[in-house]
C-alpha cells in the first residue's frame, strides 16, 4: 500500500478554480491507479475522477466532466485534481485514492486499496 496525503482545498466563490494535490509515499507510485473521490454532508462517498498508472486512461464522473481535469506526475509520486467552473453541490471532502486495479479506484470502495484523510472543499454561492 501506499501512504496518501492531500492538499489544495479551501473556499472558493462559485464559478472559481481550486488545485487538489495527493502526494503518495512508497516507490511503486507509479504502477498504481489513481482516483479522487467525495464525500458531502449526509451524503454517501461519490467518485469523481481515475487515471491509470501510465496516465494514459481517465474517467470521471457525469457531474465533473468538463470542468474538472485528473493528472498525474509519476516523478513526483503526485496526483492532481483541477477543479474549474466551481458550484456549490461541488462542495464536500475530497479523498484520494490508490489501487493497483483502474476498475477498484473507479468503483472507489473505502474498503479496498489505499485512501487519504481528505480535504475540505467549500464552494459559496
Amino acid at each position: 500500500q501506499v501512504q496518501l496525503v492531500e492538499s489544495g482545498g479551501g473556499l472558493v466563490q462559485a464559478g472559481g478554480s481550486l488545485r487538489l494535490s495527493c502526494a503518495a509515499s512508497g516507490r511503486t507510485f507509479s504502477s498504481y491507479a489513481m482516483g479522487w473521490s467525495r464525500q458531502a454532508p449526509g451524503k454517501e462517498r461519490e467518485f469523481v475522477a481515475v487515471i491509470s498508472w501510465s496516465g494514459g486512461s481517465t474517467a470521471y464522473a457525469d457531474s465533473v466532466k468538463g470542468r474538472f481535469t485528473i493528472s498525474r506526475d509519476n516523478a513526483k509520486n503526485t496526483v492532481y485534481l483541477q477543479m474549474n467552473s466551481l458550484k456549490p453541490e461541488d462542495t464536500a471532502v475530497y479523498y484520494c485514492n490508490a489501487d493497483s486495479s483502474f476498475i477498484a479506484v473507479r468503483r472507489g470502495n473505502p474498503e479496498f486499496g489505499s485512501w487519504g484523510q481528505g480535504t475540505q472543499v467549500t464552494v459559496s454561492s
